[in-house]
């Protein structure tokens, strides 16, 4: 809890404890905006790409899904990954990143790989957090590495 967890550089815009939690689900959900403007919820598989300060998407024909198609009409995204630690009394962890993505048919370096390689790579902008990491505010802007 010293103050290294608190400098987040521009490679790091999360926290220790904040990428710890990142690397323990399984699971989150990513929000896009299909071409008519209907917001899209999708359960995904993740990782955390700290070569490239981003969250990389990937799946079972992932360059055919509606998520990918979406991005082509508006990058901007939201996701989401929290868990219960307890009902009662009831507690739940959260992080809610929002940014913007693109779709990569054939990445570089991407910390996910599976069915045809293709991976939605979300840049986050703002991040809030709770109940992860007390070291830092609730909700905060990132930089831009750009």
């Amino acid at each position: 809890m010293g103050p290294a967890r608190r400098n987040l550089t521009r490679m790091t815009t999360f926290t220790e404890l904040e990428i710890a939690y990142l690397k323990d689900q399984p699971l989150g959900r990513l929000a896009t905006v299909q071409r008519h403007g209907q917001p899209q919820a999708s359960p995904v598989a993740f990782a955390w790409n700290a070569a490239t300060g981003t969250i990389d998407i990937s799946g079972f024909r992932m360059a055919k899904t509606q998520k990918f198609r979406n991005l082509a009409n508006n990058e901007h995204v939201a996701f989401v990954v929290d868990d219960i630690v307890s009902v009662d009394p009831w507690q739940v962890r959260c992080l809610e990143i929002r940014g913007v993505a693109e779709a990569l048919t054939h990445p570089r370096d991407p910390a996910i790989s599976v069915g045809d390689g293709a991976i939605i790579r979300i840049m986050p902008r703002r991040i809030i957090s709770f109940a992860i990491d007390p070291d830092v505010p609730p909700s905060r802007d990132v930089e831009s590495s750009s």
